[in-house]
């Protein structure tokens, strides 16, 4: 098996400004990301960036990256021109691994593209993990996900999912339910890269607008999508100021 990492990186962030060029012990944070991913086993690692300034980091880093087009409206279309511009095949696998992701385990990113290699039935995959807490089972900025018996993905959605019937507040996996406990979605993406191209130009779909989840777009068009259980929770990502200075004591 072999398999690309491309990491969408753009300069505008409402929250935290030039995010991607953030200093981390260092470093400008994708450059971070790009070095935790070539600790996989991925052929390539490759930064999709929408500013000279970003590839010029990166390069001084050894990180290889491209330049696409600054008016690309989600991270999957920029990862499709990023597929053109390296000459893949459409049957080739990229994992798409978030640009904020500084502690990303390599070993996951490995899982998420041996999963959508060992499934052919499936144009993408992605991970989750258990939910121990309540409050995030709660927490809308919590995605969760429901699978069905192998493992391929039934829904997304930022309300608790699956819910018993009767649930008053309490975990009902604490209640002694014989079901499995509720998954976390880890936004990392496997995809075949004739499906990447092809996603941008579906139709968005009612659930995605709702819910405001891109993935939902497959599922919408009967396309599959399917999950890599891991046991650990992910690192934690960077959106804001806070993160951002957690990341920096974590490197350090």
């Amino acid at each position: 098996m072999s398999f690309t990492v491309l990491i969408p990186a753009r300069l505008a962030s409402t929250r935290l400004p030039n995010k991607p060029l953030a200093d981390i012990s260092g470093a400008p944070m994708v450059v971070r990301v790009a070095q935790r991913a070539m600790q996989s086993t991925a052929v390539r690692t490759v930064v999709a960036a929408d500013s000279p300034e970003i590839v010029e980091k990166c390069a001084a880093f050894g990180v290889l990256a491209v330049l696409t087009r600054v008016d690309h409206p989600s991270g999957s279309d920029r990862l499709a021109e990023a597929c053109g511009l390296l000459g893949l095949a459409d049957d080739d696998i990229v994992v798409n691994v978030q640009g904020d992701e500084p502690l990303i385990d390599p070993a996951l990113i490995d899982a998420v593209a041996r999963l959508l290699n060992e499934r052919p039935d499936c144009a993408m995959s992605t991970a989750a993990h258990s939910i121990d807490q309540l409050a995030d089972l709660l927490n809308p900025n919590i995605v969760k996900v429901v699978l069905d018996a192998r493992q391929t993905a039934l829904y997304f959605s930022r309300s608790p999912i699956p819910a018993a019937r009767d649930f008053t507040g309490k975990a009902w996996w604490e209640a002694g339910s014989t079901l499995p406990k509720p998954l976390r979605h880890v936004g990392i993406y496997g995809y075949r890269v004739g499906f990447l191209r092809q996603f941008p130009t579906l139709p968005q779909a009612p659930l995605e607008l709702l819910e405001s989840l891109e993935q939902l777009r497959a599922l919408w068009h009967g396309h599959r999508i399917a999950v890599h259980i891991t046991e650990d929770a992910p690192g934690p990502g960077v959106d804001t100021p806070e993160d951002l200075e957690r990341a920096r004591q974590l490197f350090s």
